[in-house]
């Protein structure tokens, strides 16, 4: 063996056990945060789960525990908070959903919703089936066959090659270039989103980014809502059903 692959070798199999290692100490304390769960030691078993998402991990399972720990100790803003969390990550999870809508029905604002289009639901939801950089992943595979597809095309000598190397590069491109769109989507949607949760006992909305402005509305904790813009230390937020104002940025978590 040439003795100047060796090193990275040996590099190639330390990162491996590192990260080996990393994800059975990440299991290990999540199965802690299980077993305490179980016992009805719900603080004990949140203090595990948030140390591993203050750690950077992220999952659906993590974020799903949390917001059960949460709505155990009655912290209802937190539970809604990661439920939704949980729900970005895994939109289709029967247990996250009816979860969240429990926890939902126990905040005190009630709101007129504006519908969405079903398709742009049905864009989200699927957008959301797969992360971000596997759906990048797609799309960069499908264009390189697209490309090899193109060369049947341009360089074969038989009609047939044609034809098919024609329509399969165009079927390629469509899926490469929704497979982007999807992925960009799926950004917006996850590590970009705009949707918050009031954490404020109570909060009102102004009419402008200061406490001079007039009150147009009042909300209460678990609030869900939509950011639109910042101005300073003041968030010009959406409700649910159209209405905006703004409120001090220390009332709300990004979802």
């Amino acid at each position: 063996m040439n003795s100047r692959i060796i090193p990275y070798l040996i590099l190639f199999f330390a990162l491996l056990a590192t990260g080996l290692f990393a994800q059975e100490s990440r299991n290990d304390k999540f199965n802690q945060g299980v077993s305490s769960y179980s016992s009805a030691n719900y603080q004990e078993a949140l203090d595990k789960w948030m140390d591993l998402y203050n750690s950077g991990y992220r999952s659906a399972a993590l974020n799903f525990n949390i917001a059960n720990a949460y709505f155990k100790l009655q912290n209802i803003p937190s539970a809604i908070l990661f439920y939704e969390r949980a729900y970005l990550l895994d939109p289709a999870d029967e247990d996250i959903n009816y979860n969240l809508q429990i926890a939902r029905a126990m905040i005190v604002d009630r709101f007129q919703e504006i519908p969405e289009l079903f398709f742009v639901r049905w864009y989200n939801v699927i957008s959301l089936l797969i992360s971000s950089n596997t759906w990048a992943l797609l799309s960069l595979f499908t264009f390189i066959v697209c490309l090899i597809s193109v060369s049947f095309y341009i360089y074969s000598t038989r009609y047939i090659y044609k034809v098919l190397g024609f329509w399969f590069a165009l079927l390629m491109l469509f899926i490469s270039s929704f497979s982007f769109a999807l992925s960009h989507r799926n950004k917006d949607l996850v590590s970009d989103s705009r949707k918050g949760i009031i954490f404020s006992p109570v909060v009102s909305g102004k009419s402008s980014p200061d406490n001079s402005g007039t009150d147009l509305f009042v909300l209460h904790e678990g609030t869900k809502v939509t950011v639109e813009d910042k101005v300073g230390e003041w968030y010009e937020i959406r409700l649910s059903d159209g209405n905006k104002g703004w409120v001090p940025s220390n009332s709300l978590d990004i979802i």
